[in-house]
């Protein structure tokens, strides 16, 4: 094994015993450090800052702007580890210039009518349910929806949830976002309360046995890609034609709320962002709403002036 090598696999043990980074940013940072191994195979020395400038460049070349800043993130974050751990006495990305201007990608969100629609063909399922384990299914399917839009979790926030992160007294979520950072959310609509209260009573003795709060017909974690699966069954079922993803209810929730005046922060706060510069994603959404109404609803639009 190199000495690079021996390096990559002691960060990542440190990453995960002591950084405790979340299963996906683990996984992410190994396939980006082995391919940085992989590609000094050739060099020398990993340290050399001419070696690294070719990496970067060769990432440039290879993936879209947003991939690339994520794997020269992880490579940064190693070898300020290596500075840190003084195994290293200079870290040679203090004299690389790696900015790149990232395009800029708008998060794609759903009408407010659309979620309307989509919610109430998931209550007229559950009115038309045949059988209790029918209508505990679609019981279970609106509490995870319902919970989507008004919550802003992540799925996998989601479907992670655990039976005493969830206060039916207060109604208040515990989640533990990325990097284990912990929030408090608050269900504030009546309806939702109730749907999940309900879901709680029918699912009780299956959540006490496994502790997930989410539970599938095999009485184990409901999956998020259970969460994807449903979601196409009931476009279907209310013939929405169009592509909706879990991550597009949270999207959806910061628009909407940003579009009510709500201030940015405590949107941030709701989402779990650690820098405002994440959230201001969505203003740029609000305002593409605006510039579409004023050029479309204004009646200055309509005004048929004589301009002799």
């Amino acid at each position: 094994m190199s000495r690079l090598e021996t390096l990559i696999a002691d960060y990542m043990k440190n990453c995960e015993s002591i950084k405790k980074l979340d299963r996906k940013t683990l996984k992410a940072y190994r396939i980006d450090l082995a391919q940085f191994h992989a590609f000094m195979l050739e060099y020398p020395d990993f340290e050399d800052k001419t070696a690294i400038n070719e990496y970067i460049s060769s990432l440039h070349d290879q993936y879209k702007p947003r991939t690339t800043k994520r794997k020269i993130a992880a490579l940064k974050a190693f070898f300020h580890h290596l500075v840190y751990e003084e195994i290293i006495t200079l870290n040679p990305f203090d004299k690389i210039n790696v900015k790149f201007r990232e395009p800029q990608i708008l998060p794609r969100t759903i009408p407010e009518t659309t979620i309307a629609d989509f919610i109430s063909t998931m209550y007229k399922q559950k009115s038309l349910a045949n059988t209790t384990y029918q209508y505990n299914a679609i019981l279970r399917d609106i509490t995870i929806i319902e919970l989507l839009f008004s919550t802003g979790v992540r799925i996998s926030e989601l479907c992670a949830l655990r039976l005493q992160q969830v206060d039916l007294v207060s109604y208040k979520i515990i989640i533990y976002g990325k990097g284990s950072k912990e929030r408090l959310i608050q269900i504030g609509n009546d309806d939702v309360k109730k749907v999940v209260a309900e879901y709680y009573a029918a699912f009780q003795t299956d959540i006490f046995s496994t502790g997930w709060f989410f539970i599938n017909r095999l009485h184990q974690r409901y999956s998020e890609q259970s969460v994807r699966a449903m979601i196409v069954k009931y476009l279907k079922l209310a013939m929405i034609d169009m592509h909706i993803t879990p991550h597009m209810f949270r999207h959806s929730f910061a628009t909407l709320l940003l579009e009510a005046d709500v201030d940015i922060r405590y949107i941030q706060k709701m989402l779990g962002h650690s820098s405002i510069k994440t959230t201001e994603i969505y203003t740029s959404v609000s305002m593409a709403k605006q510039n579409n109404i004023l050029t479309t609803k204004h009646p200055r639009n309509f005004m048929n002036l004589n301009k002799n």
